[in-house]
């Protein structure tokens, strides 16, 4: 058991350097290039290097925006979570400063800026879903987004969208003051939401924890296949109801049970397992009560 432990934790440790390498690759070569604006604090640090064309600023700046939310973490959410957050945002700066100078594509409007901006936005999402995957986060609105999303039951990555406005509304006001031109702050604005939507579609699809599915089950061994999800999830229970079958007109029963899209997979297998000519489907749900238990981001 303590050797399956250790190498969950290396693998846990690698993923979340990994989570920060693809951050800041997703950074440096798409972002940057594309002059958008990140959410956040990340999109305050990134508009004030945009208005001195100082890309070190936005290294600094981030810095020490993350060592306050780490503290917040730490304080909020727990050891483990501010710990592997602060790996990843290590990985994030430490790679900004280090990778080499390159170019993929033509970041004007008229060539190849809506390729790095999607792209961006998807590489970024992905790096965010692996962190919290594993236990940590990119740092910036993910961290109270993984404090609220436990509170309200809310995909982290709405939240994130939330705290998209404010630095938004920031880095198109310093832009204006820069160029005194509207053309270029709407311009930004647009790639700006395209990317943000990426980002956010990206980390809810790949990250599903706090997203809710009902499965309805209908069996003739309602407590058999009820045992063995509580057997495997100890903290979700389920519902049973009569039924009737309207074609072969046996009574039958209906278990139903609300999980997150996360634990989905593994409650189907044990169903099918338990009996393959079970009848089951299952559909996304929202609006269920705040008291529903979602293990927390730890």
């Amino acid at each position: 058991m303590k050797y399956k432990n250790v190498l969950r934790h290396i693998k846990e440790f690698f993923l979340n350097i990994f989570a920060g390498i693809l951050y800041a690759v997703a950074i440096k070569y798409f972002v940057f290039p594309s002059n958008v604006i990140m959410t956040g604090t990340e999109g305050i640090s990134i508009s004030v290097a945009y208005f001195f064309d100082n890309q070190k600023i936005f290294i600094w700046m981030y810095s020490i925006f993350q060592s306050a939310l780490i503290f917040f973490a730490f304080r909020k959410i727990g050891f483990r979570f501010a710990f592997r957050t602060m790996l990843v945002i290590a990985s994030v700066v430490g790679l900004l400063n280090l990778l080499p100078e390159y170019q993929f594509a033509c970041p004007e409007p008229q060539n190849e800026r809506i390729i790095l901006v999607i792209f961006g936005g998807i590489l970024a999402g992905i790096a965010k879903a692996i962190a919290f995957r594993y236990g940590a986060s990119t740092g910036d609105e993910d961290i109270p987004s993984a404090y609220f999303s436990m509170k309200y039951l809310r995909p982290v990555g709405n939240i994130a969208v939330i705290a998209a406005v404010v630095s938004t509304v920031f880095g198109m006001l310093l832009a204006f003051i820069k160029t005194h031109q509207i053309e270029p702050v709407v311009n930004t604005l647009m790639y700006t939401t395209i990317y943000i939507f990426m980002s956010a579609e990206t980390l809810n699809n790949f990250y599903r924890k706090f997203k809710l599915a009902l499965i309805n089950v209908i069996t003739k061994t309602p407590e058999k296949i009820g045992e063995d999800i509580r057997t495997t999830l100890p903290h979700r229970t389920y519902t049973i109801h009569d039924g009737f079958g309207g074609y072969s007109k046996d009574k039958v029963k209906i278990l139903q049970a609300i999980l997150t899209q996360e634990e989905l997979p593994d409650i189907v297998n044990v169903i099918e397992k338990t009996d393959k000519n079970t009848f089951f489907f299952y559909s996304e749900i929202e609006g269920v009560s705040k008291h529903y238990f979602i293990s927390p981001i730890r």
